[in-house]
């Protein structure tokens, strides 16, 4: 039937239209989430053969490259939306809500993370653990030697505390990270009589439950040592083992390297909190 001038299009019709706008409209230029996540993905794959290439003491920063290759599958899907329009609403809703939520987990974790990026202690702790990291070779891995150097700087100011050095020997380490801590101590001129030693920790738990054999946790004031982005977990973990009265003592870490060990100890708090070790 042929329709008057003035004459509205049917909605049937309409919704056609209308359809076909959309297709039309949906073939160019590429989403921004897609573009997003391509450059999220190719910074992270980036990374991870910067860390490579640099050298690190552990395989984790094979992470950033696990999620660049995620970034980059995402970032393709997402670059057709006729594609993800096939996807049923409510998993498309159920995803994004997931994303949202994890995006939110990840700031707050980072937030308490950073509260403790400074930590300071007051002067006068009965005892100071220094926790163990890896030892080389040539001498402590760059992580403790700054732990140890922090160390010092807190045992020259407060002569009355006595340091605890904390960890056992790794297969790949010449000699436990706790001896080898105990003769970069002497030599920086710290008397051997003020080192006590816990030689069979392998992780942060063990270094703080074998060390609390050596003090009382109920009232020993008690300063931990360790760098900046890892203070907020020990401190959480040393307050699950019943450390009455701890403070965190932050050395620095390499500056480049940050994003990988915020993200290691994002997924390492998650992992003890959802096992009840904070």
């Amino acid at each position: 039937m042929r329709k008057s001038k003035g004459e509205g299009v049917p909605f049937d019709e309409s919704k056609k239209v209308i359809q076909l706008e959309r297709h039309g409209k949906m073939k160019r230029g590429i989403p921004l989430w897609a573009v997003f996540f391509w450059i999220l993905g190719v910074c992270c794959i980036l990374y991870c053969v910067g860390i490579a290439i640099v050298g690190f003491g552990t395989y984790f920063f094979l992470m950033w490259g696990v999620l660049g290759f995620i970034s980059l599958l995402t970032g393709t899907f997402l670059s057709n939306r006729e594609r993800v329009l096939r996807v049923p609403k409510w998993i498309r809703i159920i995803a994004l809500v997931l994303f949202l939520a994890g995006i939110a987990l990840f700031c707050t974790v980072e937030g308490m993370i950073l509260s403790e990026y400074s930590a300071v202690p007051k002067p006068g702790a009965d005892y100071m653990i220094v926790l163990g990291a890896q030892w080389k070779p040539e001498g402590p891995s760059d992580v403790l030697r700054r732990r140890l150097d922090k160390a010092v700087e807190y045992l020259n100011a407060n002569s009355d505390t006595i340091v605890i050095v904390s960890g056992g020997q790794g297969s790949n380490e010449p000699i436990s990270e706790a001896a080898g801590m105990r003769q970069y101590l002497v030599n920086a001129g710290i008397s051997d009589e003020r080192i006590l030693m816990e030689d069979a920790s392998t992780s942060t738990q063990e270094n703080l439950a074998f060390s609390s054999r050596l003090l009382d946790k109920e009232n020993d004031r008690v300063v931990i040592v360790t760098n900046n982005f890892h203070v907020f977990r020990a401190l959480r973990l040393a307050e699950k083992q019943e450390y009455r009265h701890v403070e965190g003592l932050a050395a620095s870490a390499h500056t480049g390297l940050a994003p990988n060990n915020l993200l290691r100890e994002f997924m390492g708090i998650v992992l003890q909190f959802l096992l009840g070790d904070i």
